[in-house]
């Protein structure tokens, strides 16, 4: 196994590559480290024309920062692709909503099992896998030709969103010196908020230009140049363990408990209370997620720490981050069929128009995180909660269809954002202060998992009612084709209220929420990693810090590393 532990007799002026420890002497070119990588599982090192640059630690953050923007634009530009499936194929709203779905899921679903497994085959693979799965799954998505097919194609898309979201919180955390993490992580994130605010935009753009199918295809060059950056820019993994266990019983569980609660959400209406696949997913999810749960309180290596959530503070915010992505989502899948059905708007416009959330947000994000050093998280997130409550009730009052309200829409959408970015940051800090030190990385895992869950309701829930709606207002079956602008508008109102609920609910769990520990304390560096994460992306994925935490265990894995020792590793 590769070994890049840094080595102390190196004098501090040492590039970045100098101080790993490689112990193959191929280069990540030859054919010997790509069978070493495949059959062994073993990590190449990078090439040396990059890795003996004094910026390399800056190329390993901008790696990550290609993976980061890629998945979360392909999860922001899919709500601007549904009106056109539901036309393309005539297909069901609950049938349709699955594209966005099922993505999601995979991504929630497998974010646990490969941020565990990145501790024990090594990060750089399992980054670098990633960009090949979700370049194999987008240009799959670009050659289906139904529906069914290009769902099924879309959960490959997921699994390659989760291996790169599972490591890239890590990744940089090990390159960057301690002084320079802040600035890392804050790059990372800002290529989130970037890839997540251009999504509509693009989106909008590139189905007014070309074929629906060039949503997915425009994603292959990209993650082709990662598969390269990946390997040959990507450090190897230090000091992997030769005992570590993976929970394979949780691991089983949770995939399909999460699939049979989305299904029931998205699909009740139209399969009917009394139908057997209703029925079959209504009893399995509970079963499921409670023999889930049994099974993480028993395993020695848990891939959820739910002890957690025996902290009020901890369970609070988590429920209060779980409302705030659904309300998010669940408006970001309604919008594009307002603005295009009831506006006539085209759908590069209607992109332009929804841009102005992940913008909001992402500008107001930052300043909420300065806030919070002072005013704590209650007020700021209680208050970020109830601007999302007004600019849903304002979006209500305004939405008419008439050319005339469309500057009051997009008033209301920029509320909106404001909202989310004053809700985020804070909310993300009093999770991570509310976690014992020694749990953050699985705090950290654990705020990833309940947003994607969050959006995953969001999304089902918002399409179901719809859909509910429309069929009861137009008697014509569970889609916006057949409806009148006024219909669409009227079914749209009622999901806005269920968004609404969200919100309000969000605010109420921050407000149940004690007072959080200001920054400064043990968690400082942890509390000042999650005020820069600036998007409702996700924040570090599991086991991504869980990796540093068991790392310096010398008693536990056999080592005798004094912190010391590694805080002055660290530094040079």
């Amino acid at each position: 196994m590769v070994d890049i532990g840094i080595r102390r007799d190196k004098p501090r002026s040492s590039t970045f590559l100098e101080r790993q420890h490689v112990a193959s002497g191929s280069g990540p070119a030859s054919l010997a480290a790509l069978r070493d990588a495949v059959c062994r599982g073993r990590e190449p090192s990078p090439a040396q024309v990059v890795a003996r640059l004094q910026s390399y630690r800056w190329f390993i953050v901008g790696t990550v920062c290609v993976g980061s923007a890629m998945s979360w634009v392909d999860s922001s530009i899919t709500q601007m692709l549904l009106p056109r499936l539901e036309w393309e194929f005539g297909a069901e709203l609950s049938t349709v909503s699955w594209v966005a779905v099922a993505y999601l899921l995979a991504l929630a679903a497998f974010l646990p099992m490969f941020g565990r497994l990145a501790d024990i085959v090594g990060r750089k693979l399992l980054y670098t896998a990633g960009f090949l799965v979700f370049t194999v799954g987008s240009a799959l998505c670009g050659l289906a030709e139904n529906l069914p097919v290009l769902i099924g194609f879309r959960v490959i898309q997921g699994i390659g969103a989760s291996l790169l979201s599972a490591n890239a919180f890590a990744i940089v955390m090990a390159a960057a010196r301690p002084a320079r993490r802040g600035r890392a992580l804050g790059i990372q994130s800002a290529a989130q908020a970037v890839g997540f605010s251009a999504g509509p935009a693009i989106g909008g753009l590139v189905l007014e230009a070309l074929d629906w199918h060039w949503v997915f295809w425009i994603h292959v060059p990209v993650g082709l140049v990662g598969i390269l950056l990946g390997r040959f820019v990507l450090p190897p993994t230090k000091e992997l363990p030769a005992d570590s266990r993976f929970d394979w019983k949780g691991a089983v569980l949770i995939a399909p408990a999460l699939t049979a609660l989305i299904a029931v959400v998205n699909e009740g209406y139209a399969w009917g209370a009394a139908s057997p696949a209703f029925v079959g997913c209504a009893l399995a999810a509970p079963i499921l997620l409670m023999l889930f749960v049994r099974s993480e309180q028993r395993a020695q290596d848990p891939l959820i720490d739910l002890a957690l959530f025996q902290k009020h503070e901890f369970a609070a915010g988590n429920i209060a981050g779980f409302m705030c992505p659904a309300a998010l989502f669940g408006l970001l899948l309604l919008m594009p069929f307002v603005l295009v059905r009831a506006y006539g708007d085209s759908t590069f416009g209607a992109g332009l128009r929804l841009t102005v959330i992940p913008v909001m947000l992402g500008a107001v994000s930052p300043l909420a995180g300065a806030f919070y050093d002072r005013l704590g998280a209650r007020l700021l997130t209680v208050s970020g909660m109830l601007i999302c409550v007004a600019a849903l009730a304002l979006l209500f009052a305004v939405l008419d269809g008439a050319p005339a309200s469309l500057p009051a829409v997009t008033l209301a959408l920029a509320l909106f954002g404001l909202g989310q970015g004053l809700f985020l940051s804070p909310n993300n800090s009093a999770i991570m202060s509310a976690a014992p030190t020694s749990l953050t990385g699985e705090a950290g895992g654990l705020i990833n998992l309940v947003r994607c869950c969050g959006i995953s309701v969001g999304v089902a829930g918002a399409s179901a009612l719809l859909a509910w709606r429309l069929a009861v207002l137009t008697g014509s079956g569970h889609s916006t084709l057949h409806a009148g602008p006024q219909q669409l508008l009227s079914a749209s109102r009622d999901v806005i209220i269920l968004l609404a609920a969200f919100a309000a609910i969000g605010a109420a769990m921050s407000f149940a929420r004690s007072r959080s520990p200001q920054p400064g304390g043990p968690h400082a560096g942890t509390l000042a990693a999650s005020r820069r994460n600036v998007c409702c992306l996700p924040l570090s994925p599991s086991a991504a810090t869980r990796s540093s935490s068991w790392r310096w265990r010398g008693p536990r894995w056999g080592r005798h590393i004094s912190s010391m020792e590694k805080r002055g590793n660290d530094d040079r």
